[in-house]
C-alpha cells in the first residue's frame, strides 16, 4: 500500500510520533464547542510546526505528520493552495520574495477565489482590481454584496495574506480574472487592515468535522496594494498602465490544477481506505443470528449481502490508490514538459484530472456513508469515526470544482477528441483507445464462461467499447442540434454519463496496468488481481444498462459477470482483514472504536460512552420540577374533549391569600435500614399559574444546595431487585400519580477493581482495553426512587 519499504518506515514513524503526543489527542473533538474546536486546531497546528522545526523533518515527513494529525485547519490551504498559486503564477522575483516567508510561516496565506454569488463560474467574479497609474497601485474593491469572498479556508481568523482573484481593470478596460497577493491582517497584532472586513461564515455540517476550519468572508473597501503584487507570470501591467501578455501560454494554469487535483484523488483513497478498514474489521467482529440448531452466531462479514456491499468498496480503495500514484507521475511529466515549453499534453491532463477528481470524490463520499450503514446502529455513533469522516470528506465533492461541472468539462474534451478522430488525427494518452474506433464500434465480447471475465484484455475491451460508443453517440446527437451550445445544454445528462464511462475506463486501465508490474510479497499480487476483477465487474454490474444498450455485452454475459463476482467475494473473504491491515493505520489515526486493531470493540464502546459531557452529572438540575410528583399537573379543563363536546375555557386562578406562607420544597428523610425514601410532601399552592412558578423555583433551590457526598459501595442495596415502581408500594390515593418512578438514577456500572477496593459507585476509572463486557448480573442493584437530595 505504501509503495516501498522506505515509505512504510517513514509513515510508521510519523504516525507513532503523532499518536504518542497528548497534544494531538482527538477522541473528544466532537464534544467541543465551535470556539473550543478552533482553539484546539490552532494549538495543534502550532505544535505540529514546532515539532517539524525541532526534529528537522523533511518535506515528506512533514506532510505525513500533518496528515496523521487529522484535523482540517488553515495550514491545509496555506500549503495546498496559497503556496502552489505563487509557484505556478508568480514571476521568479515574486517567488523569491513571498515563498521564503510562507515556508517559514512568517505569513499565513489562503486562496480567495469563490464569492458569495459565484463559485464554479470563475469568469463571473465581481471583485475588482483597478489600476491607478498616479500611485502605481491597484485598488481592490467589493462593489456588491455578492462580490464578497465566501468560503476560503483559513480566511476567517488565521490568514495574514491571500491570493485574491479579481477583475483587472486598467485604462477603463476589463481584462478578466487575475490573481493578486493581498495583505489582510497586521503582522504586529493580527488585526484587519483598514478597508478590509473579515469574519467566519459560521458552523458547517457535522459535529467536529470541518468546523475546525475557519472558512471566511472578505470584503474590500478601496484597499490599495502595490502593482508588483499582481501575479505576473502570465500577464503584466506596466507602470503606465498598459496590459501586456506574456509569452507563456495561458494553459500553464493547468499545471497548478493538475497538482491540486492529483492530491485530491490521493486523499480520496486515504479517506475511503479508512472507512473500509473500519467496516471490514467491525464486520469480522460483529455476530448476528446463527444456525437453527442453536449453534454459534455468524460473523456479519460471512453474509453474502455484506460482502457484495463491502468488498467492492475495498477494491475501490486500492483502485483509487493506484490511479492516484499514476496521477502523481502525470504531474511530474507535465511539469517537465512545461519547463521544456511543451504544452501539448496540458488539455488532456486537465480533462483527466478533472474527471478523476469528480468520479473518485463522489464515489468516496457515497462509500463512506455505505460503510456507516454496514456497521449498523453503532456506525451512527461519533465514536465509530464514520460520521465525522463523512462530514470532513463530503466537501471534496464541491471544492476545487463542482463535480458535475468538471464532468461537463471532460465531456467537451471528449466531443473535441471525437471530431479530431473523424478528421484522421490520432489521439494519445488516456484517449488513445479512440484511435481504434473501427474495431471498438463493431466488436462483440467473446466471453462464454464466468471465468472468462478474469481475463484483463476481455474486461478492458468492453470498457473501451462502452466509453467510445457513448461518446460517439453524444457527438452525433450534438451535431444535430441547431447550435453546439444548445446541443450541449439539451444533452448534458447523456454527456455526463459518457464522461463517467471514460473516467471509469481510466481507473480500470491503470489498475490492470499495475497488476502487470512486479509486486513483492508471496500471494500479494494474486489477491490484488482478485480486487482488480471485483472493481471492474462490479462497475459492469452497476452500469449494466450502458453495456447492454451500446451492444458491448449480452444479457447472458452480464449474468456470467455476476456469477464470477460471487466467486471472487468468497475468495477474498479469508484475506479481507489482512487487506485492510495493509493500510497500516494506527488506532489514533483511524479514530474509531469499531475499527480497533485488537478487535476489542464492545468494552471500547462502553468506555467511550462515559466520556460524553452529558454523563458528568447523575441528574440534570433542569429536569427537577418536570418529573416525579413535582411535575406540573394539568387541571381537568385541559383533558381532551370528546368530539361532540364544546371546547372548554380556562378558568382564572383564584385570588391568592394575602401574605400567604411561601411554599417550601418537600422534605425527605432517608431510612437508616432501607434504601427507600419516604416523602413528606406539602401540596403546592392552588392554581395552575402558581404551580408553574413553584416548579420553576425548584432548580434555583437545588442550585443553592451544596453537592452531596458520593455514594459508597456499602450503601448500595443488596436485597431483592426493585419491582420498578418507586418504593415498591402502591399509591394510597385513588388516582395514581403521573410518574411514581420519579427519575431513574443514572450511574455507571463500576469496574470490578473499583468494587473490590470499596471505591465510589460514581467513580470513573481510566479506560482499559482489557475491561470485560458487562452483564446485568455484575451490576450493583440500585434503588430507582427519586430523592431531591441526590441531585447534582
Amino acid at each position: 500500500w505504501a509503495g516501498s519499504q522506505h515509505a512504510v518506515e517513514v509513515a510508521d514513524r510519523m504516525a507513532r510520533l503523532v499518536a504518542s503526543d497528548p497534544v494531538f489527542r482527538k477522541d473528544t473533538r466532537t464534544m467541543l464547542s465551535r470556539k473550543e474546536l478552533f482553539k484546539d486546531t490552532l494549538k495543534k497546528a502550532a505544535h505540529a510546526w514546532k515539532r517539524i522545526v525541532e526534529l528537522r523533518l523533511t518535506e515528506e515527513e512533514a506532510n505525513l505528520l500533518r496528515l496523521y494529525v487529522d484535523q482540517p485547519g488553515y495550514v491545509d490551504l496555506h500549503w495546498g493552495m496559497f503556496v502552489p498559486a505563487i509557484k505556478g503564477q508568480g514571476t521568479e522575483e515574486q517567488q523569491k520574495k513571498w515563498l521564503p516567508m510562507a515556508y517559514k510561516f512568517q505569513i499565513i496565506g489562503c486562496y480567495a477565489q469563490t464569492e458569495l454569488g459565484h463559485g464554479s463560474n470563475v469568469q463571473g467574479l465581481e471583485t475588482t482590481a483597478t489600476f491607478d497609474p498616479s500611485t502605481d497601485e491597484f485598488v481592490m474593491h467589493s462593489p456588491t454584496l455578492t462580490s464578497s469572498k465566501w468560503w476560503p479556508g483559513g480566511l476567517g481568523k488565521a490568514s495574514t495574506h491571500a491570493v485574491v482573484y479579481a477583475r483587472l481593470i486598467t485604462e477603463g478596460k476589463d481584462y478578466g480574472i487575475h490573481g493578486f497577493i493581498v495583505q489582510l491582517r497586521s503582522l504586529d497584532d493580527h488585526s484587519p487592515l483598514p478597508g478590509v472586513t473579515l469574519g467566519d461564515i459560521g458552523g458547517k455540517f457535522g459535529s467536529g468535522a470541518y468546523n475546525s476550519m475557519d472558512n471566511g468572508v472578505l470584503r474590500f473597501d478601496h484597499v490599495r496594494i502595490p502593482r508588483d503584487q499582481m501575479l505576473m507570470r502570465l500577464s503584466q501591467v506596466t507602470r503606465e498602465g498598459k496590459y501586456v501578455h506574456s509569452d507563456v501560454p495561458k494553459q500553464l494554469l493547468y499545471g497548478t490544477m493538475v497538482y491540486v487535483r492529483q492530491t485530491i484523488v490521493a486523499d480520496a483513497s486515504k479517506a475511503l481506505s479508512r472507512a473500509v478498514c473500519i467496516a471490514v474489521r467491525y464486520s469480522a467482529i460483529r455476530k448476528q443470528f446463527g444456525s437453527q440448531a442453536g449453534g454459534p452466531e455468524t460473523q456479519v462479514i460471512n453474509y453474502k449481502t455484506q460482502q457484495s456491499r463491502l468488498f467492492p468498496l475495498l477494491a475501490s480503495a486500492y483502485a483509487y490508490r493506484f490511479v492516484g500514484q499514476w496521477l502523481k507521475w502525470l504531474y511530474t511529466d507535465v511539469t517537465q514538459k512545461l519547463e521544456a515549453k511543451d504544452y501539448s499534453t496540458l488539455p488532456e491532463a486537465h480533462a483527466c484530472t478533472a474527471g478523476l477528481k469528480s468520479v473518485t470524490t463522489s464515489a468516496t463520499a457515497d462509500a463512506i456513508e455505505e460503510c456507516r450503514k454496514l456497521c449498523g446502529g453503532h456506525g451512527y455513533l461519533n465514536s465509530s469515526g464514520l460520521p465525522e469522516l463523512f462530514a470532513v470528506y463530503v466537501p471534496a465533492c464541491t471544492y476545487e470544482g463542482d463535480n458535475v461541472v468538471l464532468l461537463l468539462q471532460v465531456a467537451r474534451f471528449l466531443m473535441k477528441t471525437v471530431s479530431q478522430v473523424a478528421t484522421g488525427n490520432q489521439p494519445v494518452g488516456t484517449v488513445a483507445y479512440m484511435g481504434n474506433i473501427q474495431h471498438l464500434m463493431q466488436c462483440k465480447s467473446a466471453v462464454n464462461t464466468a471465468e472468462d471475465w478474469l481475463n484483463p484484455a476481455a474486461v478492458k475491451e468492453v470498457f473501451e467499447a462502452r466509453a467510445l460508443r457513448m461518446a460517439v453517440n453524444c457527438a452525433q446527437n450534438v451535431s444535430k442540434a441547431p447550435s453546439q451550445e444548445e446541443g450541449f445544454s439539451e444533452l448534458s445528462p447523456d454527456l455526463l454519463e459518457a464522461a463517467v464511462a471514460h473516467v471509469q475506463l481510466i481507473i480500470v486501465t491503470k489498475f490492470i496496468e499495475k497488476m502487470q508490474e512486479d509486486i513483492p510479497g508471496p500471494g500479494v499480487k494474486e489477491q490484488l488481481q482478485k480486487l482488480c476483477s471485483i472493481y471492474a465487474l462490479h462497475l459492469l454490474h452497476k452500469h449494466l444498462g450502458d453495456f447492454l444498450s451500446t451492444g458491448c455485452v449480452t444479457a447472458r454475459q452480464g449474468a456470467l459477470a455476476n456469477e464470477q463476482l460471487g466467486k471472487l467475494y468468497a475468495q477474498v473473504r479469508p484475506n479481507a482483514v489482512a487487506l485492510v491491515d495493509a493500510f497500516d493505520y494506527t488506532d489514533h489515526y483511524l479514530g474509531s472504536v469499531l475499527g480497533r486493531y485488537d478487535g476489542d470493540v464492545y468494552p471500547a464502546l462502553y468506555e467511550e460512552a462515559w466520556k460524553d459531557p452529558l454523563n458528568e452529572t447523575v441528574v440534570e438540575r433542569e429536569l427537577e420540577g418536570q418529573i416525579g410528583h413535582h411535575a406540573i399537573q394539568l387541571p381537568h379543563q385541559f383533558d381532551s374533549p370528546s368530539p361532540s363536546s364544546p371546547l372548554p375555557t380556562l378558568a382564572p386562578d383564584p385570588p391568592a391569600p394575602a401574605r400567604a406562607k411561601p411554599w417550601r420544597r418537600p422534605s425527605t428523610c432517608r431510612s437508616t435500614t432501607s434504601s427507600r425514601t419516604t416523602r413528606r410532601a406539602t401540596p403546592p399552592p392552588a392554581g395552575a399559574a402558581a404551580a408553574a412558578r413553584a416548579a420553576v423555583d425548584l432548580p434555583l433551590a437545588a442550585a443553592a444546595r451544596p453537592p452531596p457526598p458520593p455514594l459508597s459501595e456499602a450503601s448500595a442495596p443488596t436485597g431483592a431487585p426493585s419491582r420498578g415502581r418507586g418504593t415498591g408500594r402502591r399509591p394510597t390515593s385513588r388516582r395514581r400519580p403521573r410518574n411514581r418512578r420519579g427519575s431513574t438514577t443514572c450511574t455507571r456500572t463500576p469496574l470490578p477493581e473499583a468494587a473490590a477496593a470499596g471505591g465510589s459507585r460514581l467513580s470513573r476509572p481510566a479506560p482499559s482495553s482489557s475491561s470485560p463486557i458487562w452483564t446485568s448480573a455484575s451490576r450493583p442493584r440500585t434503588s430507582r426512587s427519586f430523592s431531591p437530595s441526590w441531585v447534582i
